[in-house]
């Protein structure tokens, strides 16, 4: 079973954002009783709401259901995590990677649950500026680490499909606790998610 299939929809949820959705299409001029668009305005609703199910979600949860003891203290680097999420300016899509680290002080986390932490954040109106620091700040309070590193690369549709219309621009956020402010700590982290 897909996740998407476990999402449980809430039906009153759908209905009222089903008739936005039937309202925004007739207000651009086409006619939402037409075959196509039928159905559109309910698989509208389902979508937003599977997009946004991060508000629903806790991290810091996710991140202490698999939180080990273990003596380890060199770098943990998850890199190359897709990312999907919608900007709160235009309700339009930025995606790319994130990479993340952290320096273990005495405990460790299920690899997996970093990318979780990431789309719990990322499945909300956001701003990149503020899913990068939102990650960081997950991750240091629930684990406290020696340091944590977060750097996005991410494409905005706003920026491509409106706007300036430029097609091949990346924006860079990055952010970053304890170890990793030291310059060499911070250097060794950015050569190894770049090769």
């Amino acid at each position: 079973m897909s996740f998407s299939q476990q999402l449980n929809y809430d039906e009153a949820t759908t209905e009222k954002l089903s008739g936005n959705f039937q309202d925004i299409i007739a207000g651009v001029g086409e006619d939402a009783t037409r075959e196509g668009l039928l159905k559109t305005p309910e698989r509208a609703a389902k979508a937003m709401q599977f997009l946004t199910q991060g508000y629903d979600q806790d991290a810091e949860a996710i991140l202490k259901s698999a939180m080990f003891a273990e003596d380890y203290s060199e770098m943990v680097i998850v890199k190359d995590i897709e990312l999907y999420s919608l900007c709160e300016h235009h309700l339009l899509p930025f995606f790319g990677k994130v990479h993340v680290a952290y320096i273990p002080d005495g405990y460790i986390v299920g690899l997996s649950k970093i990318p979780r932490v990431i789309d719990v954040f990322a499945r909300r109106f956001q701003v990149q500026e503020r899913l990068t620091d939102e990650v960081l700040q997950a991750i240091q309070k629930t684990l406290n680490p020696l340091g944590v590193a977060v750097v996005i690369e991410a494409r905005h549709m706003c920026m491509m499909m409106r706007g300036v219309q430029k097609q091949t621009s990346v924006t860079t956020t990055s952010a970053f606790t304890g170890a990793f402010k030291a310059e060499r700590t911070r250097n060794e982290f950015l050569k190894l998610i770049t090769n």
